[in-house]
């Protein structure tokens, strides 16, 4: 009988980001493609006799019933009418409160991590109706790999594994509000706007400098206005040899994407003297469960 499992819940970009408008629910209406890469939390469940136990190696989360895997599990075993608890120990590698979808990811490994753990039996769909109630980015975390999300993020389709990417991640030393963000976010105020079609058609051709030139996030419209010093780091990216550079979600996280794994080592080890949450990564290549 199992007692614990550990699952790996990977870290997501968004290689483009455009919205359509507002909805009538109070959501803006997406069009983005999301993309797993390999910045890894670690999620370790075990069972215990009662309540929900959540303990984090980041003083940056907080452990109480706030958190979203301690939701994602409080959700799950209320809907299937399990008495048993868990205890839930977060490795947290994965940068908090930089639009990489950290909270989300961690939720939806708790969700197949307890689905697993107590053979509970929920299907995959189910799952990812669970996973939306918690929050528009877990269905795709419980899907992973490529896919363009539209509606609040959770209408998913499913893209070829067509390229693996090389990346740096630069996370500035500060936090931002998602929530913030989207609330003074104005479609007017957007001066580039990712071409998501032509997107896919490269990526879908392995055309990685094609892809490069369609992707933009118009939220850089209202997080960049705030804080000037992602606009710098994308163009230091660049300089050191990046095809393209672009904030992730909401940010303050930047991405860059590099053809080659020389220059991307060397980015890396020059920013990092300056930005301490700095990450050379890959695309996550493990198949989600939807």
């Amino acid at each position: 009988m199992i007692t614990s499992i550990t699952i790996s819940a990977p870290a997501k970009v968004n290689l483009t980001l455009d919205i359509k408008g507002k909805r009538p629910d109070g959501y803006h209406e997406l069009e983005t493609v999301m993309h797993q890469i390999n910045l890894l939390d670690i999620i370790t469940i075990e069972k215990q006799e009662t309540g929900i136990e959540v303990v984090t190696s980041s003083e940056l989360v907080i452990d109480d019933e706030t958190n979203l895997a301690y939701r994602a599990a409080a959700l799950i075993l209320e809907k299937y009418n399990c008495q048993a608890g868990v205890k839930i120990n977060i490795q947290k590698n994965i940068p908090v409160g930089a639009g990489l979808a950290g909270g989300s990811t961690d939720a939806a490994a708790v969700l197949k991590g307890i689905r697993q753990l107590f053979d509970l039996p929920v299907d995959d769909r189910t799952l990812h109706e669970i996973g939306l109630a918690l929050g528009s980015d877990v269905p795709f975390c419980l899907q992973g790999g490529t896919a363009l999300a539209t509606g609040r993020g959770e209408i998913l389709s499913m893209l070829p594994d067509s390229l693996v990417l090389t990346m740096v991640i630069v996370k500035p030393p500060y936090q931002v509000s998602t929530a913030e963000v989207y609330k003074a976010f104005r479609l007017e105020q957007v001066k580039r706007f990712p071409d998501t079609n032509a997107f896919i058609e490269s990526w879908c051709n392995c055309d990685m400098i094609g892809m490069c030139d369609h992707m933009e996030n118009v939220l850089e419209s209202v997080t960049e206005e705030q804080y000037a010093e992602i606009k710098t780091i994308k163009n230091q990216l660049v300089q050191l040899g990046a095809i393209k550079s672009i904030m992730s979600g909401s940010g303050p996280s930047v991405l860059a994407i590099f053809d080659q794994l020389a220059p991307a080592a060397r980015a890396f080890e020059i920013i990092k003297k300056t930005c301490q949450e700095t990450y050379i990564v890959s695309s996550y290549l493990k198949e989600g469960v939807l």
